[in-house]
């Protein structure tokens, strides 16, 4: 309060502007990241977008070691796709940012570790920034431009990242121990 008890000079008060342009803002990320992934997806299982389709991207997992190849064709392309439409919708968005991180930390992995970090020499740049990006999501949350609007998880915070981290954790490891 300042001193004739007006909180709105508060540096942490919210004015409705400030509110739409973040849930604007998020909803942007949202949806390039979210559906970019959910093309990325496509590509693996449907052979959208120039895409091999599920017996190329099968081929692919095979010659890096996952057997059978398009076993994992279909859970990565899922994991892409589901994750990406979760994440553009804003929809179990701790679940959806599992799904992509789970993906990029096999990616990055089985990949482009070997390759650095920069994209321009094959290295984990991409992967390390939709995990970010994802992750980020599931702390901040989805905003209230989402399915999520309705649900407890709608805000983030840490326990939905703790969450969401957890999950892709676990998923990248059991993948990478097969």
């Amino acid at each position: 309060m300042n001193r004739i008890g007006n909180t709105a000079s508060s540096p942490h008060a919210h004015r409705p502007a400030d509110t739409a342009a973040r849930d604007a803002g998020l909803l942007l990320i949202r949806l390039t990241v979210g559906l970019l992934m959910a093309g990325h997806g496509s590509q693996k299982l449907f052979g959208l977008f120039g895409g091999q389709g599920l017996t190329g991207t099968g081929k692919g997992f095979e010659a890096l070691g996952y057997h059978p190849g398009k076993v994992f064709a279909v859970v990565g392309g899922l994991s892409e796709l589901l994750g990406g439409l979760g994440l553009a919708l804003g929809l179990l968005t701790p679940l959806a940012a599992a799904a992509l991180i789970g993906v990029m930390i096999n990616a990055m992995a089985t990949v482009t570790w070997d390759h650095g970090l920069w994209d321009t020499e094959g290295g984990v740049e991409y992967g390390v920034v939709i995990a970010v990006v994802a992750l980020g999501i599931a702390a901040t949350g989805p905003g209230r431009l989402a399915v999520d609007r309705f649900f407890p998880w709608r805000h983030g915070g840490w326990a939905a990242a703790a969450l969401a981290l957890a999950l892709a954790g676990v998923g990248a490891g059991i993948t990478l121990s097969l």
